[in-house]
């Protein structure tokens, strides 16, 4: 009897937990990231980057929703404008938007300046990346690696750093701040087949928790997200399921770690999937020529579906 009343006690439980955990989160974005004295409180803006599709326009929509402005940063002026709108029009927030293109290195930077002065940044989302190709493939065997390569070190690495260098000054004058940087579990374990992708990743990675090491004492929270699988453009849009999150599915639960840790999957089944990859698909496996030829093989066989997946997923953009 007391072991059959345990069970659904203890589920309630952890219900009643995971409800509070989230309206707690909900509560701390909002509190945490305004200014001013209670009767003229100014809303802070919201900086998120790669704003447009996937994770990040998930990130602005669920920022939005949580009662916050957002400023959206994207490579496209039409598609930040449309999202923009939609935002404006559905959350009932103010957006403003920043058009550059990422992939074009350290000369976008001054500009990106000029259009943030005069705001205060209370949350700085880093979700721009990219990947040098759209399958598996081998390091030289990437199309126009000298272009290629040099464009995803600049979307996924430098990205990060140039935008946490713009907005951390305001942040540590008010002492008060959140920097959510996008890694993924690429970047878990070296991941052959993947290499610039998977390196430029743990860069995010190592940078975010030595930044979050440097300045939490200093009211900042820099927090590393690594996410698995999640459907959005740069996965071809893989169906959702069970292992694979939708972009606002995630983003919202993601959202609902913050304030509780620095470094996280994200949610409950990529947190499983990275547990038990990390159990039976370790570094030493993974690097194995045995592995490793048998990745070359599987690439092979799926790339004409990826392929076309790939074209699928450009003409919906287009």
């Amino acid at each position: 009897m007391a072991n059959g009343l345990f069970v659904p006690l203890s589920t309630g439980f952890l219900l009643a937990h995971l409800v509070e955990h989230a309206l707690t989160s909900r509560i701390l974005l909002i509190s945490w990231w305004t200014t001013g004295s209670p009767a003229g409180r100014q809303v802070m803006q919201q900086v998120v980057t790669g704003a447009t599709s996937g994770i990040g326009r998930a990130y602005a929509e669920e920022l939005a929703k949580r009662g916050l402005d957002i400023v959206l940063i994207s490579r496209s002026e039409d598609k930040l404008r449309s999202v923009a709108k939609e935002i404006e029009s559905r959350y009932k927030r103010q957006t403003h938007v920043i058009q550059t293109d990422f992939t074009e290195g350290h000369s976008i930077y001054s500009a990106i300046a000029k259009q943030l002065e005069g705001l205060e940044i209370g949350i700085l989302v880093n979700n721009v990346g990219m990947n040098y190709i759209g399958v598996l493939a081998n390091f030289l065997d990437v199309p126009d690696p000298d272009q290629r390569i040099t464009q995803v070190i600049n979307c996924n690495t430098l990205s990060v750093t140039q935008m946490s260098r713009l907005v951390l000054p305001g942040m540590l004058e008010r002492e008060k701040g959140l920097i959510i940087n996008i890694s993924s579990e690429a970047a878990s374990q070296p991941q052959p087949m993947l290499s610039v992708y998977s390196a430029t990743k743990i860069f995010v990675t190592y940078f975010s928790r030595c930044l979050h090491a440097e300045y939490s004492s200093k009211g900042i929270t820099v927090q590393c997200v690594v996410p698995f699988v999640v459907s959005t453009n740069m996965t071809h849009n893989v169906p959702v399921n069970p292992m694979v999150k939708s972009a606002a599915s995630f983003a919202r639960e993601a959202l609902n770690t913050v304030g509780y840790t620095s470094y996280t999957s994200g949610c409950l089944t990529h947190a499983l999937q990275h547990f038990a990859l990390s159990i039976f698909f370790p570094g030493w496996l993974r690097l194995s020529s045995f592995c490793v030829q048998r990745m070359a093989t599987f690439a092979q066989s799926i790339e004409p579906h990826l392929k076309e997946r790939m074209a699928e997923t450009k003409n919906k953009q287009d």
